[in-house]
């Protein structure tokens, strides 16, 4: 009696044991219910101001995926936009010319809705959306501001401006029609669509989340909840901002319970022989990488990760990291002098993230602008100081719900055609009067960047100058599946983005580069150097899905 009584405990703690780890399992795959619904409102395809216009007409600008070699059928023909068709994932997964996205597009600028305003692209590339908006040890200490050029605060107010912006077809003085519009389609939605069969019905239900029939993977917590019967068009509009911006904060790349990143062969190589995968307590992303690389000089037998030890499925490249992969780690770690080689990469892509989530000028606007007008034209350009452009916002700012009719010339594609247009990048955000959302954290961040070249000052009118074409830092994981690269896109490979920082450092050397950076001056790149550092970058890479 006994032995059966031991064998029913056994029996029953086996149960329960499996059970609880069943649940574990489950609970570690369901996404918050804020995380779901914000997926859907990601999905939506009814925001947009073509729908407005037309009802359900299709937009044309929807009916092809732009890529940079060839166009292709688009998930979303038929439909008007919505924010997945400039930031996919797998619609085109399958296709040799496309393949896997990590919330990129293909395109170099993508496609935006015709609204006869000659605007037929968005200014600058999409940016990968994986690991924007996570609170990393240097946006904690300089503030997260979103954006290439910094324009928003946080990522709702990002959230509420594209729904509300050109990309999404709605012009500057729109903003409350646009928000009068996304109220009314979450207010009427029937729960009859196919988003709504697959994410809980109708919005109105949704959004309640008090409904017993609620499953509870779509039961919302309570600081989400709103009853849009009753509710503000406002309300309701920042209550959809919130919950996007909780699913593309949930965006990330892979990390294990440490928080250590697991996913590429470089992580893969770290873990393998034993060596710092993440900056110590209280230590910075520069002061950890400066250490890691001492630790990687020191390797005498390092370990490489073969290609028998994993395998890609969404990459052509083998999951290795070899001596030529280890070879330019170096390169990108180290700087370059006179007489050593060196990418000095890590100078704004410091490890483990690679990105220091601030802003520098590489010499692109210049590059860009000087290709359609003239060697040095762009250090000739006119840019008006900080007292002179404030004061006539009409001719040097960008469009904003207080001054409308202004020629945006600062944030433009250069052209042939339009001499004295460019784009400066962060230069129209900062100190801009009508942009005070986040203008404290822009301050910090020029200001901590300035101190760390050197220089003391801090005042705005001197900072100011140093934002002139300086673009947010872009992460540096996974860029197999974000080109063509950089903010105009026009780099189709990675081979080219480095030849261009060799040509770019040459400028600054030479002091032919208009607020050229110290570390730009820093890269010593031998043609022989390219393809180890192209590897080594190519080693970040993971299966993001």
């Amino acid at each position: 009696m006994k032995n059966i009584i031991l064998s029913a405990i056994v029996l029953a703690s086996a149960i329960l044991f499996i059970k609880n780890n069943i649940l574990a399992e489950v609970s570690e795959e369901l996404d918050p219910a804020e995380v779901s619904i914000g997926e859907r409102l990601f999905l939506e395809t009814r925001f947009a101001q073509a729908y407005y216009a037309n009802s359900k007409k299709a937009d044309p600008a929807l009916d092809k995926t732009i890529t940079f070699n060839a166009s292709l059928k688009s998930p979303f023909a038929g439909k008007t936009m919505n924010c997945r068709a400039c930031h996919m994932v797998d619609e085109h997964k399958d296709t040799p010319s496309a393949g896997m996205r990590s919330y990129a597009d293909y395109a170099k600028r993508p496609p935006v809705p015709n609204r006869d305003d000659s605007a037929y692209t968005s200014g600058r590339n999409s940016m990968s959306m994986v690991n924007i908006s996570l609170p990393f040890q240097a946006q904690k200490d300089q503030g997260a501001v979103f954006h290439y050029d910094g324009e928003f605060n946080s990522m709702e107010d990002l959230v509420r401006a594209t729904y509300t912006g050109r990309n999404f077809g709605w012009l500057v003085g729109e903003e409350k029609l646009a928000i009068e519009h996304i109220a009314k389609i979450i207010r009427n939605d029937n729960g009859e669509g196919a988003l709504a069969q697959e994410f809980g019905g109708r919005y109105s239900t949704l959004l309640k989340g008090i409904d017993k029939n609620l499953a509870v993977k779509f039961k919302l917590p309570g600081k989400y909840r709103i009853d849009v019967l009753q509710a503000t068009d406002k309300e309701i509009f920042n209550t959809v901002a919130k919950l996007v911006a909780a699913y593309v904060t949930n965006l990330t790349f892979q990390i294990d319970n440490k928080g250590n990143y697991v996913g590429s062969p470089y992580d893969a190589f770290l873990k393998k022989n034993h060596l710092p995968r993440k900056p110590n307590k209280n230590e910075s992303a520069k002061a950890y990488s400066s250490r890691l690389l001492k630790e990687i000089n020191n390797l005498k037998q390092p370990l490489f990760v073969t290609k028998d030890e994993g395998k890609f499925s969404s990459h052509k490249q083998e999951f290795v990291f070899a001596r030529k992969e280890l070879q330019g780690m170096k390169l990108f770690f180290k700087k370059g002098t006179t007489k050593s080689t060196g990418g000095n990469c890590v100078s704004c892509h410091a490890a483990p993230h690679f990105s220091d989530f601030g802003f520098h000028n590489t010499g692109l606007a210049q590059q860009n602008y000087d290709e359609r007008h003239g060697q040095g034209a762009f250090k000739k350009l006119m840019i008006p100081g900080l007292m002179k452009r404030n004061k006539n916002h009409n001719n040097f700012l960008p469009a904003t719900s207080k001054h409308m009719t202004t020629t945006s010339r600062f944030r433009s594609i250069a052209s042939k055609d339009k001499p004295g247009y460019t784009d400066l990048g962060l230069w129209n955000i900062f100190a801009n009067p009508d942009m005070p959302a986040p203008q404290k954290k822009l301050k910090n961040i020029m200001c901590l960047q300035n101190k760390a070249a050197g220089n003391t000052s801090c005042s705005t009118t001197v900072l100011l100058d140093k934002t002139i074409a300086a673009f947010k830092t872009p992460i540096l994981r996974d860029l197999g599946h974000s080109n063509p690269y950089m903010h105009s896109g026009q780099f189709d490979n990675l081979q080219q983005v480095v030849q261009f920082y060799v040509a770019s450092s040459t400028l600054a050397k030479n002091n032919n580069l208009r607020n050229s950076e110290k570390a730009l001056k820093e890269i010593n790149l031998s043609a022989s150097d390219v393809e180890p550092l192209v590897a080594f970058l190519k080693s970040l890479n993971e299966d993001y899905d």
